[in-house]
């Protein structure tokens, strides 16, 4: 009689799932602490050429790149778990005991496809509230090359920004929206690649669409001559969010502040491709993980007779490996807008779900 039910037993399918926690954590574990290794040997001669700084700053680098690793490697750490979990099972004759009692494969999987939820849901929680904020902190310290980081003191230093064939330097941006204020402004007039004259100004603020420079010293490359004016008018159109969203990074943001950068970049006419990309792919990232043990089934089933377990364990990882190269394909195109946002996010898994479920399957079902 066959067994029509979602899972098989709820003593078997909370032992399946035990094993492929506890082996894909294990794997994970191991994974970080060889990489952490390996990139604090790397790293560590930067960190400790600065006066000052000690064990307490390479504890402190650890603490920063732990969270970083975890998040890169873990949907690695699940795949590879899986793999060890179900070529177990295939190798100790648990997967002929469960289809002789009339357990399908679906099934066999599916304690593991909700554990693998799980784990996506943690991963999904641990990316919003833990990787951002070490990611923004690593990459505020690494700035400075592992010296002390100063307070914020809300101004961004060095902004470049293009408007048309001009180039424009703001060595200081405070403020946002219509309160934007820079400072220690040079603007460089080109046509096309041809420069036509530098802008030096102490100041500038945005009044009525547009900009007012305050003490502009103007230099005509042409003529050699050299204007100063108490106020000069630029930049009509070149919206304040060009200087205070000059650079997003999508690892350093949480949902929400994406969705907001994304929102004013838009409203002031610049690209937010790479962002929305970005933006999708922190829902379609963790849940990767849900993808590994359908990947991995390969292992487990098929003819058992046929004695070539260790090779159906290399094309588990094989398609495993396959996702993610495709995975940072997609990205790569969406960031360059080659690809629509959400279909960079989302194809490869879309692609890669159909090719896991087809393989179970043909091999087995």
């Amino acid at each position: 009689m066959i067994n029509l039910s979602f899972f098989p037993s709820k003593r078997l399918a909370w032992y399946l799932a035990k094993l492929f926690l506890t082996r894909s954590l294990a794997v994970l574990a191991a994974l970080v602490v060889i990489l952490m290794t390996l990139d604090l040997l790397g790293e560590s001669g930067k960190i400790l050429r600065v006066e000052g700084n000690g064990d307490a700053e390479l504890w402190r680098y650890v603490s920063l790149r732990i969270p970083q690793l975890i998040s890169r490697f873990l949907p690695f750490g699940v795949l590879l778990g899986t793999l060890i979990s179900l070529a177990t099972l295939n190798q100790n004759s648990e997967v002929v005991s469960m289809k002789a009692a009339g357990i399908s494969a679906h099934q066999i999987i599916a304690p593991l496809i909700v554990a693998s939820l799980g784990v996506a849901a943690v991963t999904f929680l641990f990316n919003e509230h833990v990787v951002t904020r070490a990611t923004q902190t690593l990459a505020a310290w690494e700035k400075v090359d592992y010296g002390p980081v100063p307070k914020d003191s809300g101004i961004t230093p060095n902004v470049w920004v293009r408007f048309g064939d001009d180039l424009i330097l703001a060595r200081r941006v405070r403020g946002t929206g219509a309160a934007t204020r820079l400072g220690g402004v040079t603007i460089y007039d080109r046509d096309w690649e041809t420069l036509q004259g530098i802008v030096n100004a102490k100041s500038a603020r945005f009044v009525d669409g547009g900009w007012v420079l305050q003490d502009a010293d103007t230099f005509d490359v042409r003529t050699g001559a050299v204007s100063k004016a108490k106020e000069f008018p630029y930049g009509r159109g070149l919206d304040p969010t060009q200087f205070t969203l000059a650079k997003v990074d999508p690892g350093e943001e949480t949902i929400g502040d994406l969705r907001n950068a994304i929102a004013q970049l838009k409203h002031a006419g610049r690209d937010t491709a790479e962002l929305e990309t970005g933006l999708w792919h922190k829902f379609s990232g963790p849940l990767s993980a849900v993808l590994m043990p359908l990947l991995a089934a390969v292992a487990a089933f098929g003819l058992a007779r046929s004695g070539q377990l260790f090779l159906r364990a290399i094309a588990g990882m094989v398609l495993g490996f396959a996702y993610f190269v495709a995975d940072n394909f997609a990205l790569a195109m969406g960031n360059l807008g080659a690809y629509p946002p959400l279909l960079a996010a989302w194809a490869p898994f879309a692609l890669f779900l159909l090719i896991g479920e087809t393989v179970l399957v043909r091999t087995e079902e």
